[in-house]
C-alpha cells in the first residue's frame, strides 16, 4: 500500500538509479529515519493476535474485491481521470522480473511502511486533531472529525484506489479505537500489505504496487 508521509529523495530530486538501487535507497532511508528518530516511540507491542491477523487479512480481501467482482471496475471514471494517476505499477519491466528487486518492495511494504504510516496517520495525527499537545492525547481517542479526516487523508493517499483506501482506513482508525495499540495496528497493517504483495507477485497484478 501506499506512502505520503515519508517521500524519499529519489522521488524529490528524480535520480537516475536501477530498480535495485532505487529500492535499496527508498528502503535504507525509511529505515534510518525510524531507527534513529522514531525508534523511541515505536512501540510493537501485540493485544490482540488473532483478531488483528485475521483483520489485516479481511483488509486484503477488500481491496482486492471490487476488481475481482466487478470486471473493468477499476477503470471507471471515478478512479481513471485528470486528478488521479494511471492505475499502472511504478516498477519498470525489468525491475518486475528482478527477484532482488521485488523482495525489497516486499520488505518496504510489510516491515517499514506499516511503521511509518501508523506513526503517522493513527499515532500522530488521529490525536493531534483532537489535541496539538497530543503526547496528552491518549492513542485511540475517538471524535468522529479526527476519525473521519484521517480515513479521507488516509484514502486520498491511495490515488486511484481511493474507495478501498476509505474502506482500509476506516477499518483501521475503528481497531486503534478498540485496541489502542500500535502494535496492533503496526501488524494488521503488515498482514495487509503481506497479502497484497504475494498476491501481486502470485498474480501478476502488477498494478496494485502503484
Amino acid at each position: 500500500m501506499g506512502l505520503l508521509a515519508l517521500r524519499s529523495v529519489v522521488d524529490y530530486f528524480q535520480l537516475p538509479l536501477s530498480d535495485v538501487a532505487d529500492q535499496v535507497l527508498r528502503v535504507g532511508i525509511m529505515t534510518a529515519v525510524l531507527w534513529f528518530i522514531a525508534r523511541p516511540v515505536i512501540d510493537l507491542r501485540v493485544r490482540h493476535w488473532a483478531a488483528t491477523v485475521a483483520i489485516g487479512v479481511a483488509v486484503f480481501v477488500i481491496w482486492i474485491a471490487p476488481d475481482l467482482l466487478i470486471k473493468g471496475y477499476r477503470h471507471f471514471w471515478l478512479f481513471e481521470n485528470a486528478l488521479m494517476p494511471k492505475v499502472a505499477t511504478t516498477l519498470s519491466t525489468d525491475g518486475l522480473m528482478s527477484w532482488p528487486v521485488l523482495t525489497l518492495r516486499m520488505v518496504r511494504a510489510v516491515l517499514i511502511v506499516p511503521i511509518v504510516e501508523e506513526l503517522f496517520w493513527r499515532a500522530w495525527l488521529m490525536r493531534w486533531l483532537i489535541g496539538q499537545d497530543f503526547e496528552r492525547v491518549p492513542l485511540g481517542e475517538y471524535t468522529a472529525q479526527s476519525f473521519w479526516v484521517v480515513a479521507v487523508l488516509f484514502a486520498s493517499e491511495h490515488g486511484p484506489y481511493w474507495d478501498v483506501g476509505l474502506a482500509a482506513g476506516i477499518v483501521y482508525n475503528w481497531w486503534m479505537v478498540r485496541t489502542r495499540s500500535l502494535g496492533d495496528l503496526i501488524l494488521t497493517h503488515a498482514v495487509t500489505n503481506f497479502c497484497l504483495g504475494a498476491y501481486v507477485i502470485a498474480t501478476g497484478k502488477w498494478e496494485y504496487w502503484l
